[in-house]
């Protein structure tokens, strides 16, 4: 009984702490978490409920993995810190072959099982009807207007390529689906900006389009309910050559996303990245999808509905010092896999 009690005290200390430190998230009604899919899995609710219970107090600390390294930048960054990212990425990435994805989500599934929340992108490459060329065959490809428009016509040859190369993605997703595994999948991100090839694709046929088909791929056709749908934004900018476009352009609705991502490198936390983020999802959750030079503890204090940042690879010790990621993951605000259990919230 004393146990118990002084864990309630703990808990709520914690809690308070990090609530008074927060002071400039305004009061909100709690919203009950309702993901976009309604046939979604009891493991991607309880996921989702969790995200809505720590919105505005609290922030998941992440790290993206390179699926060649698997856990190298997650095990750096504790190495550093004596803390552990409780979100772990990684990417089915362009160069997805069976093997290299095979183990990646081998190791999601093992990572997941010793308790870290599994969050999976994908770098698609471009359906071309040829592909010997290497120098085309990526993400970064400049896709021609008339093969973005095949790409989105039933029955076409690049339609069926997109098609074949969804579906060799959903297949891995099975996988964790059988393992009672939720996954926070943000595919297509930095839709906004004009470097990949489903980038910057406005209007009726534009990137929204391409959004309700995968989409409705993987959850009317393959049945994948244990999605949960990360509509992942660069953050706007006017930077020459650099352009990322307002979030609204390539939103595809409330019906088909669960989380509103951006993406925050150069260390450009402006203020309205959040807010304007915010705003689009109304009461759904935000988050910092990727991000280079980590936030600060005084950034998520003044914005403070991030759910979650996550480090890209090799960026915990490219952009950042030991020090200021140990001062981050430290913090009372971020949860870390050390300290989930404080906050007497759990994603399981």
């Amino acid at each position: 009984m004393k146990q118990f009690i002084f864990s309630l005290i703990l808990l709520t200390v914690v809690v308070a702490g990090c609530n008074q430190q927060r002071n400039s998230a305004p009061e909100k009604e709690k919203v009950s978490a309702k993901p976009a899919n309604p046939k979604a899995t009891p493991e991607a609710v309880k996921l989702l409920t969790f995200l809505h219970d720590i919105k505005g107090n609290h922030t998941v600390a992440g790290q993206h993995n390179y699926p060649y390294e698997l856990s190298r930048c997650t095990d750096s960054t504790f190495h550093y810190t004596s803390k552990t990212p409780l979100l772990w990425g990684s990417d089915f990435t362009w160069m997805g072959t069976n093997a290299k994805r095979d183990s990646m989500v081998e190791e999601a599934i093992k990572r997941y099982n010793d308790g870290y929340i599994v969050t999976l992108m994908w770098h698609a490459n471009p359906p071309l009807k040829e592909r010997s060329d290497s120098k085309k065959f990526h993400a970064w490809y400049k896709m021609p207007e008339e093969e973005w428009l095949e790409i989105l016509t039933p029955g076409s040859e690049m339609n069926q390529i997109w098609l074949n190369d969804v579906d060799a993605v959903a297949i891995q997703l099975k996988k964790l689906q059988a393992a009672n595994i939720p996954v926070l999948f943000r595919p297509y991100h930095e839709m906004n900006g004009a470097w990949f090839w489903w980038g910057n694709r406005r209007g009726e046929n534009g990137f929204t389009k391409l959004w309700k088909m995968i989409y409705d791929r993987m959850v009317n056709y393959h049945g994948l309910n244990n999605i949960l749908w990360v509509w992942n934004a660069n953050a706007p900018r006017d930077w020459e050559n650099d352009e990322a476009y307002d979030y609204e352009l390539f939103y595809p609705g409330d019906d088909y996303v669960d989380v509103l991502a951006a993406d925050v490198y150069k260390n450009d936390y402006k203020q309205s990245h959040h807010d304007q983020l915010a705003a689009l999802g109304k009461n759904k959750i935000i988050a910092l999808g990727e991000v280079g030079e980590a936030p600060t503890p005084e950034i998520l204090r003044q914005q403070p509905e991030w759910v979650w940042f996550m480090v890209w690879a090799h960026f915990n010790w490219l952009a950042n010092s030991p020090e200021t990621l140990t001062t981050l993951h430290n913090d009372s605000c971020v949860i870390t896999k050390e300290n989930l259990k404080d906050t007497g919230l759990n994603f399981k």
